[in-house]
């Protein structure tokens, strides 16, 4: 019948895909695929020898059988673009497995690490003010000159402020902007954002211009305590720092008051306290809050008094540890940080 194709044509063609499916499914890697490729549409192909002979076929015939064949070449382009995306995805697992690298790292001194002496001295000491009552405050590192200075009684040209080696920021005016100076500033910042009552103590990093020795250092820490309240005494402070002292190192301390300055506070002294041989050994700075002080800090001098004290918490771990060099901390040897 004229348009009919030819049934041994429509065999070739149908043989074509059938093989040409089974020889893509059996391709195990990327290259015998592309062998399987050129084999089933390459122009040796018999797809590509039925069409060729396409001339040969009568004129009524031609259309059904050009349509047999790139029927027959669509679904084999299809089957091996769909294992080809297979073969690919096979190839890139086997070469990530291949290419995997074990970062596990082996540490061969399997001692746990363990906090820096001065943060276990700080947190020690935090533990054993938040006993006695107190609140832990904290505030920025970089101040300004009016809270570092001029709200605790020193101001501009103030004979006090030779006392701190001030590292200045090139920030704002000159000299407005700097590395606090002590930890100070944190009590001021206290004192005007809470009402009375207040219990705190206020550590953290300190900053001067200071040359490295024995007992400096340009970056050490600080640990101040800072009481405003109704009818606060000297005797309060007294019995406080007696009472720290004794949680830190064992009833048989004891601690004394000598007269000394600061701008701050007035009356000013200096607490000292026994050694484990009985001899004195200076701890820090304390007094009671100046009234411009607290009159700088909108407090009413009147109505409220209180206290402040401050030392270095290098030198209270030393004193600890019975340590003569503040620069074995700084100096990341892991023979001396290991033994606390």
């Amino acid at each position: 019948m004229a348009g009919m194709l030819d049934p041994a044509l429509t065999t070739i063609a149908s043989s074509a895909v059938t093989d040409g499916l089974a020889a893509i499914d059996a391709a195990s890697t990327l290259e015998a695929l592309r062998s399987v490729d050129a084999e089933l549409l390459g122009k040796a192909a018999p797809l590509s020898q039925l069409k060729a002979s396409m001339r040969d076929v009568a004129p009524e015939q031609r259309k059904a059988l050009g349509q047999a064949i790139n029927e027959a070449r669509t679904r084999l382009e299809l089957a091996i673009a769909d294992r080809h995306a297979e073969l690919e995805a096979i190839a890139r697992r086997e070469q990530l497995a291949a290419e995997q690298l074990d970062l596990s790292e082996v540490i061969a001194d399997r001692r746990v690490g363990h906090h820096h002496l001065i943060t276990q001295t700080r947190e020690m000491l935090e533990d054993a003010f938040v006993g006695l009552g107190f609140t832990v405050a904290e505030g920025p590192e970089v101040e300004t000159d009016w809270y570092n200075f001029e709200a605790l009684n020193m101001p501009a040209g103030h004979s006090a402020r030779s006392m701190w080696d001030t590292l200045y920021l090139d920030a704002g005016e000159p000299e407005t902007v700097l590395l606090r100076t002590h930890t100070s500033p944190v009590q001021v910042r206290t004192m005007m954002r809470q009402e009375p009552p207040i219990y705190i103590v206020a550590p953290g990093r300190s900053f001067r211009s200071d040359t490295a020795d024995a007992t400096h250092l340009p970056v050490f820490h600080q640990i101040e305590g800072l009481v405003v309240d109704k009818g606060i005494t000297f005797a309060d402070l007294a019995g406080t720092i007696e009472a720290f002292v004794k949680v830190l190192y064992g009833d048989d301390r004891t601690t004394r008051l000598r007269p000394s300055y600061f701008p701050f506070t007035e009356p000013s002294a200096e607490f000292d306290m026994t050694t484990a041989t009985g001899e004195w050994v200076e701890l820090g700075g304390c007094g009671m809050v100046n009234p411009n002080v607290l009159a700088h800090c909108g407090l009413d001098p009147e109505e409220w008094s209180g206290f402040a004290f401050g030392f270095g918490i290098e030198r209270m771990a030393m004193q600890r540890h019975g340590l003569d060099d503040i620069r074995e901390f700084v100096t990341n040897d892991i023979r001396f940080l290991s033994q606390f």
